[in-house]
């Protein structure tokens, strides 16, 4: 995973930082994410949210809003319609400069920003939301005992998070305007709402307001002994996990030409960080998991190296023997491969060269069904020994490793 730090133009002219997660390989799409109210395009949970949605192949762009963080403004100037305004000008910079967002990802009073901005991103499929308010007046609850002071005095600084800020009249006035319910009902997006039942900040109501206000296609997800802010990093790494899966269904596919083609796809294998040995397997659109049984320390997620290995030898064969069979017109039903690696003694090899220590040892089982002779029978499994990954396992193998640039 690489990333790109840059500035873009806001909605008001002032220069916004801004970080673009790129995954290795050509994006398969891009999205945009909004984080919470005051808080900074590197709190933790958005971070880790965009890089590990960036090793599933997804570029993240994440900003820092006018007047927060490294951005330029404000933030007593910043309003409810500004925030938004800036997360349009960041989709417009994604447009001119690499691709429109096909996902916008909110969290808290972002999730109510990109449900307010989607209907100005036609390029977005699909929206997210991460325990988001369902109304954006909902935020003025953490000032609330200072609003009568704001209405009075036109502007008052208020403790965010242990943070000072100014609040204005003008952002009371603005958040009470918007009708977030009807920009939901209007979506025409798939949309996606992840949310805690514990959240003791923005309460679980939220979810089932924006659930029910919202027409299909949409889904929940419970966040269970999650926190608002997603401060444990498990949590945060899950959510974008669910989010990657999820998309899928709502994306163009990836890149189809480039899949046609005979050249090789590369395989890349990622740890996920989601355990100790749990890996992600990529090879194009497809993802795999790999992982350790439990007894090893492994949370047997996925099968493990050997059995993938014993995988794609048992694929191999299964396909080569039907494309035999296809080219002879024989009646073959189906072929079922079953395969064991073991350890033996080389002692208790006939017909192998190497006599002392241990070998590896493949079982291959092969049960042909179909109205066979006992010929056509003989053939296939002579064809079996024939299958590209049998023959590589069983000649000379040159693997050159290099530690990556």
């Amino acid at each position: 995973m690489r990333n790109e730090r840059f500035q873009f133009t806001g909605a008001d002219g002032q220069q916004l930082a801004a970080t673009l997660d790129l995954p290795e390989r050509d994006p398969v799409a891009y999205a945009l994410f909004a984080h919470c109210f005051t808080c900074g395009m590197n709190v933790l949970a958005a971070k880790r949210i965009a890089t590990t949605m960036a090793d599933k192949g997804i570029a993240v762009l994440r900003f820092d809003f006018t007047g927060i963080g490294a951005s330029e403004g404000e933030f007593a100037n910043t309003t409810f319609s500004s925030n938004v305004a800036d997360l349009v000008r960041a989709a417009d910079h994604l447009r001119e400069t690499r691709k429109a967002p096909a996902i916008l990802i909110g969290h808290s009073l972002g999730g109510a920003a990109v449900l307010a901005a989607a209907s100005q991103i036609p390029e977005a499929k699909a929206v997210v939301t991460i325990a988001a308010p369902s109304d954006p007046a909902h935020v003025t609850g953490m000032f609330k005992d200072k609003i009568a002071d704001i209405r009075a005095q036109g502007k008052v600084e208020v403790l965010l998070a242990g943070r000072p800020f100014h609040i204005k009249r003008e952002f009371l006035d603005d958040i009470a305007e918007h009708n977030l319910a009807a920009h939901i009902a209007k979506l025409h997006k798939a949309l996606l709402i992840l949310h805690s039942p514990t959240d003791d900040t923005v309460g679980i109501d939220n979810a089932t307001h924006i659930f029910v206000a919202a027409k299909h296609p949409k889904s929940f997800v419970s966040l269970a002994g999650a926190d608002h802010l997603l401060n444990q990093k498990r949590d945060a790494e899950y959510v974008a996990h669910v989010i990657a899966a999820w998309v899928e269904r709502y994306l163009d596919a990836p890149s189809l030409a480039a899949t046609a083609s005979n050249e090789p796809r590369k395989v890349v294998v990622q740890e996920t960080r989601l355990g100790k040995f749990q890996q992600d397997v990529i090879v194009g659109p497809h993802h795999l998991t790999a992982d350790e049984p439990q007894s090893v320390g492994g949370q047997d997620s996925g099968p493990n190296p050997y059995e993938l290995l014993l995988s794609g030898l048992g694929a191999c064969t299964s396909m080569t023997m039907r494309i035999y069979a296809e080219r002879k017109s024989l009646p073959l039903d189906r072929v079922t491969v079953t395969l064991k690696h073991s350890k033996i003694y080389a002692e208790d090899c006939a017909s192998c060269e190497t006599k002392t220590g241990m070998l590896d040892q493949i079982e291959r089982v092969i049960a042909i069904e179909g109205e066979l002779s006992a010929e056509q029978r003989s053939k296939l499994m002579e064809i079996a020994d024939k299958c590209p990954v049998h023959r590589t396992l069983t000649s000379e193998i040159h693997i050159v490793t290099r530690a990556a640039d």
